[in-house]
């Protein structure tokens, strides 16, 4: 018999003994599969791909067995922001690939990213603000990835868990912007966070499991940041960058579309 969630046994001579019940088996916790064995169907894409951070995402997936196509500027299959054509050839290109290769795109990364460039620097007040410069950063922080957005995310599958993260910055947050400065860099960013959502939205309508996500990877030794990383700063090597970032992908939960996420998978305000 149960007493008070106790367990009494009767023995032979009329006595009661206690036994304690054993707690209930906690209950499993579903686990991503182990990114290390990859399905050989899947293919990743690299935007951006030889550049500091981008190279670094290439080469880990890479080392995790995955068929993996890394472009940038002046890879066979280039692509350049200026030249809009040069997105549209390139999903050409990948879903021919993925036809002839039976496979899937299932991880798309948006590694693509300026904020120093020649004459284009961070402004440090109003005073510093150039429609030239502007126009730079815009083009190769928000409206490129708007056009990979729109001829590369119809290409991801149907059904199925499949990811495209595009590397944001915190400086991007408007909640989170306590400094100012950086005009042109923060705007950028805040709207590359806003394409994010909204695409998030119409991509789960396609594909509840497909995940579109904006990431923060946080100051890495690479040539964008390597004039501004200040004395104190936490600077990662893109290697390890790379691998904190492939971490969040893999774990990202169920309902986190159109999310903003730093490189230890915590939220960063919008």
């Amino acid at each position: 018999m149960l007493v008070g969630g106790v367990a009494k046994a009767v023995g032979a001579a009329g006595h009661c003994r206690e036994r304690v019940r054993a707690p209930p088996a906690p209950a499993r916790i579903p686990t991503m599969p182990d990114p290390i064995f990859p399905r050989s169907d899947e293919l990743a894409l690299v935007m951006g791909g030889t550049g500091g951070i981008g190279a670094a995402l290439a080469d880990a997936l890479a080392a995790r067995g995955r068929a993996v196509l890394a472009v940038g500027r002046r890879t066979p299959v280039a692509v350049d922001y200026a030249d809009p054509g040069s997105v549209e050839r390139l999903a050409a290109h990948v879903a021919q690939r993925l036809a002839d290769e039976q496979r899937s795109l299932t991880t798309l990364i948006v590694a693509t990213g300026v904020l120093h460039e020649g004459a284009v620097q961070p402004e440090r007040s109003w005073q510093h603000l150039d429609a030239e410069a502007l126009q730079r950063v815009f083009l190769v922080n928000t409206i490129g990835p708007a056009l990979v957005m729109r001829h590369l995310l119809p290409l991801l599958p149907r059904q199925g868990r499949c990811v495209a993260a595009f590397l944001s910055a915190r400086v991007g947050s408007i909640g989170d912007n306590r400094l100012g400065g950086w005009y042109g860099y923060r705007a950028s960013k805040a709207a590359l966070n806003q394409l994010v959502r909204t695409a998030s939205i119409e991509l789960a309508r396609r594909n509840k499991q497909a995940l579109c996500v904006a990431l923060h990877p946080g100051t890495v030794d690479t040539a964008l940041s390597q004039p501004f990383a200040k004395t104190g700063l936490e600077v990662r090597p893109p290697a390890l960058a790379a691998q904190q970032l492939l971490q969040v992908i893999d774990t990202l939960p169920e309902g986190s579309g159109g999310g903003f996420f730093d490189h230890q998978g915590l939220p960063v305000p919008w």
